[in-house]
């Protein structure tokens, strides 16, 4: 009884105090004392827990993970700049391989795909569009390696671990985006209110037990600089906690929220990450340059929105893809059903990847059971 109802360090205690009993209470097998053998067990069971330590240690000094500060203020307000993650040689190939395929981005002139309304402070001058383009993950080689390897990005991986759970996955197809000087922004949209005031939970972030969950995650990789006053992405920090829904004034920036709207400064290879249930939106593009950025949505391994995987990505997407980059694009299923799980290591290191799995007595009787590999 008091094994079950004890802690595991009671237990331990415990089970120490039986092994003591017994040990003296049977006849002496050795000339050693009784007190003697006790002492020698008990340094054996500490040069064990020793042991342990130090290679739990060197386990967790292998594991980078996002750090206590980046957790709080995600957890407060939403969003979290991830600095350098592209070097100045990735930024310069990522727009090399864009100038390539300049004629192929699409024009968002028609009023029914602007995402700004006719006059408002997001709407730029009113005439010049956004520009969007799709695809880059299938582009030939190496055109496409930068782009992929926002997938599995060893600076990325525990961040997004961290805030979408282990077996992330790929959710939405990437999208580039571009602006000229003048070009429209994005009305404020998002959050986990819809404008009618209804809860809105796949695209619903909450935090539980000091574990962080999102249903959605934008990764916005900034190709150019964002400085101060340039227009681009904004958000309303803390909205991803709101429990009432946004006013239509503040959607069109008719009505200044204050220091809640916060427009983050970023140099090219810079990642904001952020909620889809954070209120967000983008200001109208203020410099000489194109605005350009690659925007990825996540997920965590059980949680859908987009349906691109169905029945698989595009061959081109795949094709000549690592292994953990594979994993990424997996479709949407528990971790335990041998999934493969992307693991950082070393920020300079490739992830590597662990397969989780139910046992193989239970594997085997569920194909008795359904005739399937799996339920």
């Amino acid at each position: 009884r008091l094994l079950l109802d004890a802690s595991e360090h009671h237990r331990w205690m415990i089970g120490r105090l039986l092994h003591r009993v017994r040990h003296i209470a049977q006849p002496a097998a050795s000339q050693v004392p009784a007190a003697t053998a006790g002492w020698g067990s008990r340094a054996r069971v500490s040069h064990q827990h020793q042991t342990f330590q130090r290679r739990s240690a060197a386990s967790a000094a292998t594991m980078p993970k996002m750090s206590d500060t980046d957790k709080y203020l995600f957890d407060l307000h939403g969003v979290v700049v991830v600095r350098g993650v592209l070097t100045q040689e990735e930024v310069a190939a990522a727009n090399a391989a864009i100038d390539k395929h300049l004629s192929e981005f699409k024009v968002r002139e028609d009023n029914e795909l602007r995402n700004t309304a006719s006059g408002t402070p997001f709407a730029g001058d009113g005439k010049t569009p956004r520009l969007d383009l799709g695809g880059m993950l299938g582009w030939p080689a190496p055109d496409n390696e930068v782009f992929r390897k926002i997938l599995a990005h060893p600076k990325l991986v525990p961040y997004l671990t961290e805030l979408c759970g282990e077996g992330y996955r790929l959710d939405h197809q990437p999208l580039l985006i571009a602006s000229e000087k003048g070009a429209e922004g994005f009305s404020l949209h998002g959050g986990s209110m819809d404008p009618e005031g209804n809860y809105v939970p796949y695209l619903a972030y909450h935090c539980m037990h000091g574990r962080m969950y999102n249903n959605l995650l934008a990764c916005s990789v900034s190709l150019v600089d964002h400085p101060k006053g340039s227009g681009g992405f904004v958000c309303v920090r803390g909205s991803h906690k709101a429990n009432f829904k946004i006013p239509k004034s503040l959607i069109n920036g008719e009505e200044d929220p204050g220091d809640c709207l916060y427009h983050p400064e970023t140099k090219a290879g810079d990642v904001i990450l952020f909620s889809e249930g954070t209120v967000h939106g983008a200001s109208a593009w203020q410099m000489d340059y194109q605005r350009r950025l690659a925007l990825y949505r996540f997920a965590p391994a059980t949680v859908a929105y987009g349906r691109a995987y169905h029945p698989t990505w595009p061959a081109e997407y795949t094709d000549g893809a690592t292994e953990a980059q594979l994993a990424v694009m997996q479709p949407p299923y528990n971790v335990r059903l041998d999934r493969k799980v992307v693991k950082g290591l070393e920020e300079e290191e490739e992830p590597k990847l662990e397969v989780k799995s139910r046992s193989a007595k239970k594997k085997e009787f569920d194909g008795d059971v359904f005739g399937t590999k799996y339920f």
